[in-house]
């Protein structure tokens, strides 16, 4: 457990202690003053209303805004606090959801953008019903990011209510959904800052003279079992387990110990007393309690949570090695494709996954454009795959990108264990397990791209690597493109829509119009040239809701909250 406050006072910033940290709501009443002189100007108290400090350090009711807690820039060492913004028109009220409404049946409309963890100080916004007006006072550059700040990574939790996302600064940031009320039933799909705290931090590798980035390169969530939440988070070489727990009573009474901490002299303890828990402030901590290191020698790519619970696999460029999570001394390695030679090395594995239901089964695939199905009761080395996917190149097709943009950067089972998902360069492609020599489904994502392979490699973002996702019932796929757009395809109506996260149209619940870029040719009031993306605006990482149509969208550090309206 981490170690508390310094006695007397109660932080009302989020207190680093140890290597997690811990967000603290409300405030005690003694030493009030203290606190709010040595306090950033904003808190929350018990009911999470948020409170506004004045020039007298008296505590004042806000109008009802919500905020991300964050580092600043020295190692994050220090703390401020970062505007959120308002998310939510005062009306309206979804209905529930379902994840059977395709892309082209519904229109996705704007929950929240979330500003997830940046270096800049405070931004404070206030909305009316139909405008929104800048308090000037605390306005800040909020479209500047620096480089720790981008989002790396992106998950939702298995029930839906949490949502992860991790940067280049070794930062994890969790949000919890807002639980719906009687008053406040479109609150429904927010999520607010539930815990944030360091998980990586920078370090360097003396033997090898090599430094070792605090980005989290991946984070995946343990089902809960209890009141508390388990995930995993890796960065180049390390893997942690977290436990995100809450408190909100402290134990009083110790025998060896005075109100102060200190150890008390014990001929002066004369009677025994009991140590009884007092109510307090709600406190959310996290702790890390397992340390997986020192058994990747290159960039670990990929994380997968077994079926079993009980164990996981890491992957990097050349092995995939499978943990108990209760041993950290020790791993077997399953997959090992390094040459004796590395003047023969051909390919390197870019993701690995395992199967959702069967614990012995596993994918993984290659920058060949290639996947490889292995089941760990064939033998201990799976380096002989039971299942072989490949799909045969066109001669006709063939260039000098042609191996680059068939790499593989992202595969994902389906929640059905049926079919798997492979996204590359410029398509994502459904295979059937039961199926090698071909995929099932191919779609195009962004095919007027390819005349431009050659500006695009020289700008190197031909090596951008895009992730995939499945919606909950497996029959809509979504992954990212550039200038900030993503696609979704139905696979059973065939249908395929072009959205934009951008600030630009980031009015809450507004409804998301769909975009087309023009190749050639006139083009029309409502497409975009392809001349004209922005290639340093990508979606790379998203998310989708287990069971909901609700998407996370990461652009930079600007976090996005989409649902499927339903009329």
């Amino acid at each position: 457990m981490l170690p508390g406050p310094e006695k007397g006072r109660t932080p009302i910033a989020p207190v680093r202690t140890g290597p997690g940290m811990v967000r603290r709501r409300g405030q005690n009443s003694d030493s009030q003053q203290d606190a709010a002189l040595a306090g950033p100007p904003f808190s929350r108290d018990s009911s999470g209303s948020l409170l506004q400090r004045d020039d007298t350090g008296n505590w004042n009711a806000h109008p009802g805004h919500a905020m991300v807690l964050q580092p600043s820039e020295s190692h994050h060492r220090d703390w401020n606090h970062r505007r959120l913004g308002p998310w939510c028109s005062p009306s309206g009220s979804p209905a529930p959801l379902s994840c059977e409404t395709g892309c082209g049946e519904g229109s996705w409309i704007l929950v929240c953008r979330l500003l997830v963890p940046t270096q800049v100080s405070l931004l404070s916004m206030e909305e009316d019903i139909d405008t929104r007006k800048i308090n000037n006072s605390f306005l800040r550059d909020h479209s500047y990011a620096t480089e720790a700040d981008i989002i790396s990574t992106v998950e939702f939790n298995h029930t839906g209510e949490l949502l992860a996302t991790g940067d280049k600064g070794g930062r994890v940031v969790i949000f919890q959904r807002e639980q719906e009320s009687k008053n406040q039933v479109h609150r429904r799909g927010e999520y607010n800052v539930y815990s944030t705290f360091q998980s990586h931090e920078p370090e360097f590798d003396y033997l090898k003279s090599l430094e070792i980035e605090e980005k989290i390169n991946k984070i995946r969530w343990l089902p809960q079992q209890n009141a508390a939440y388990f995930l995993l988070s890796t960065n180049d070489k390390t893997v942690k387990l977290w436990k995100v727990s809450e408190r909100d009573k402290r134990p009083e009474g110790y025998n060896l110990k005075d109100e102060e901490g200190r150890l008390r002299d014990p001929a002066t303890i004369t009677t025994l007393r009991v140590p009884v828990l007092r109510p307090m402030d709600l406190m959310v901590e996290a702790t890390p309690r397992r340390v997986f290191a020192n058994a990747h020698t290159y960039h670990i790519n990929s994380i997968s949570v077994n079926s079993d619970y009980e164990t996981y696999m890491s992957a990097d460029d050349l092995r995939i090695n499978l943990w108990n999570f209760e041993i950290t001394n020790q791993s077997f390695n399953i997959v090992d494709i390094k040459p004796a030679n590395m003047e023969e090395l051909t390919e390197v594995i870019t993701a690995a996954e395992f199967h959702p239901h069967h614990c012995n089964t596993f994918v993984y695939s290659s920058s060949k454009g290639t996947i490889r199905l292995c089941d760990m009761r064939a033998s201990a080395l799976c380096d002989r795959h039971t299942k072989f996917f490949e799909e045969p190149e066109d001669p006709s097709n063939r260039s000098f990108f042609s191996e680059i943009i068939s790499s593989i950067s992202d595969v994902k089972f389906s929640h059905s264990g049926r079919y798997i998902m492979t996204r590359d360069y410029l398509t994502v492609k459904v295979w059937d397990l039961n199926m090698e020599n071909r995929p099932i489904e191919t779609y195009q994502v962004h095919d007027y791209l390819r005349s431009k392979l050659c500006s695009l490699y020289e700008n190197d973002c031909i090596f951008d690597k895009f992730e995939c996702v499945w919606n909950g019932s497996d029959s809509v796929i979504m992954t990212g493109s550039y200038n900030n757009f993503f696609r979704m395809f139905d696979r059973n109506t065939k249908r395929d829509v072009t959205l934009e996260a951008s600030r630009e149209n980031s009015k809450p619940r507004a409804i998301l119009k769909p975009r087309k870029v023009c190749v050639g040719g006139k083009r029309r009031k409502d497409e975009i040239s392809v001349d004209s993306l922005d290639f340093s605006k990508k979606i790379l990482h998203t998310a989708w809701h287990p069971s909901e149509n609700i998407i996370a969208v990461a652009a930079t550090n600007n976090l996005y909250i989409f649902q499927d309206k339903v009329n």
